[in-house]
């Protein structure tokens, strides 16, 4: 037996996603080697906003690796700020994870751009100048980083410690990562995908875990069962019979896929009038090409993606967004961001959300403090870009279209782990669900269960002998 001392344990970092949802940053230190999990950047609160402008309470030089679970900007958004910190090496995760992060990371960057240029205007933002969180030029830095390992197979990173990326279904690339630290499994579940999805294939399970970090943004709640084609189909024909547009805020990344997918597969049937198909997110356009680049990480085919597309006007140029709204045909729009935190959709927001004829349908999580969250609590008005918008639309609102498993589904996720863990923190949660599931995970595992608060540390001793 080792006698233990300090350079016998691994302390683990809280920076993020820890009693929220957003900002997912974990940072695991083992005697000399430091490793961050994901990335992220906060989103919806102010309060949460503003973290992103703080320095991590860690020494950011000193972090030997950064691996990440999926592209989302919850997971990816903070890199560019972690190279200005001085982070200077390698950025890992699979092939389509880093092409999605690229292409997040870049959007950001320009949205994040034109809005201090529109701030400093518009004179609307409380800085003076209002200044980019990072611009193109540092995210182009952090693209510089990436380096893409493949899914399924251990790859030493360095000496006793070992990763592994396993499919996971939750968007294109999508993986939870095993990691093993001198003996120890510890296992992040990144985002859970669903078990039956329209694109994606159903999520691998962990088969050990000593250590686990679960996400819980369903953690309360079961995903309702409800006929999505016929749902959508209603929104649609009730939104041409009053004459109105229907947009449809999306995340870029498999949301917007699976929005054009079923209302290709609508049209093509017959169940909706052969009204304009809209994607107008550049994002989203090459993201496409994600899913014609990486085919065997998804179920649809070449011939349908092509297809898909050839259904839709996809817009790129902002004058082509005028063009879309000046045009007064009813018509479907999907455009970015799904929270509505930014992005195109901000544009017809403020055109058509006044209009009792327009339809809104928020298909995805939002967030707290977000414009979405707004919109579903039956908000009369809505601020964009410092004015306020009078909200006369119809919100619609569908759940089963999540990326995320519901409760049963993350429980099912960790039905195969045959050891009993150590410890299992739950994240990536606001506070209610986290503690539901935690109830729900002890009363069916009986594991020993714990919800961090952001900023904590927590230390386990290993044996290095």
């Amino acid at each position: 037996m080792s006698t233990m001392n300090a350079s016998d344990k691994i302390s683990l970092h809280f920076l993020g996603a820890a009693g929220t949802v957003t900002g997912s940053k974990y940072l695991i230190e083992v005697r000399d080697k430091k490793i961050m999990v994901d990335c992220g950047l906060f989103q919806g609160l102010k309060k949460l906003r503003q973290l992103n402008w703080d320095y991590l309470p860690v020494n950011v030089a000193e972090i030997d690796a950064v691996v990440l679970t999926h592209g989302h900007m919850d997971h990816t958004g903070y890199l560019p700020r972690l190279i200005k910190m001085g982070y200077k090496n390698a950025i890992y995760g699979t092939a389509p994870t880093l092409d999605i992060a690229e292409i997040i990371l870049r959007d950001s960057a320009k949205i994040q751009e034109e809005e201090a240029d529109r701030a400093n205007k518009e004179g609307y933002s409380k800085h003076n100048p209002s200044v980019p969180l990072y611009d193109l030029t540092d995210a182009e830095k952090a693209i510089h980083h990436f380096k893409a390992l493949p899914e399924g197979e251990w790859i030493t990173l360095f000496d006793q410690i070992e990763i592994r990326f396993q499919y996971n279904g939750h968007i294109i690339g999508a993986t939870f990562i095993e990691m093993n630290v001198y003996g120890k499994r510890f296992v992040f579940s990144g985002d859970i995908g669903r078990k039956e999805d329209l694109l994606m294939r159903p999520y691998k399970k962990p088969q050990k875990a000593d250590i686990l970090f679960i996400e819980s943004t369903y953690g309360d709640r079961i995903h309702p069962k409800e006929n999505l084609y016929e749902k959508i189909e209603k929104i649609v024909n009730h939104t041409v019979q009053k004459g109105g547009t229907l947009i449809i805020p999306s995340f870029a990344v498999e949301r917007t896929q699976t929005l054009m997918y079923i209302l290709w597969q609508l049209k093509k049937k017959g169940l909706i009038p052969e009204i304009p198909l809209i994607m107008d997110s550049p994002m989203g356009a090459n993201v496409l090409k994600v899913f014609h680049n990486h085919k065997s990480w998804h179920k649809l085919s070449s011939e349908e993606c092509a297809a898909m597309c050839d259904a839709f006007t996809i817009v790129q140029e902002y004058r082509e967004t005028w063009e879309v709204i000046d045009d007064k045909r009813p018509k479907i729009v999907i455009a970015g961001s799904g929270m509505m935190t930014g992005g195109r959709v901000l544009t017809y927001l403020q055109q058509y959300v006044g209009l009792p004829e327009t339809s809104v349908l928020v298909a995805g999580f939002q967030a707290d403090g977000t414009r979405g969250k707004k919109l579903l609590n039956g908000c009369l008005s809505l601020k964009i870009y410092g004015k306020y918008y009078e909200v006369k639309a119809e919100v619609f609102e569908i759940q089963t279209l999540s990326a995320h498993a519901d409760q049963a589904e993350l429980i099912d996720w960790m039905s195969e782990i045959s050891n009993t863990p150590e410890q299992v923190f739950i994240i990536h949660g606001e506070a209610h669900a986290a503690d539901t599931f935690r109830v729900r995970l002890t009363d069916t595992y009986n594991w020993n269960c714990y919800i961090p608060e952001l900023y904590e540390i927590k230390e386990f001793f290993i044996d290095v002998t």
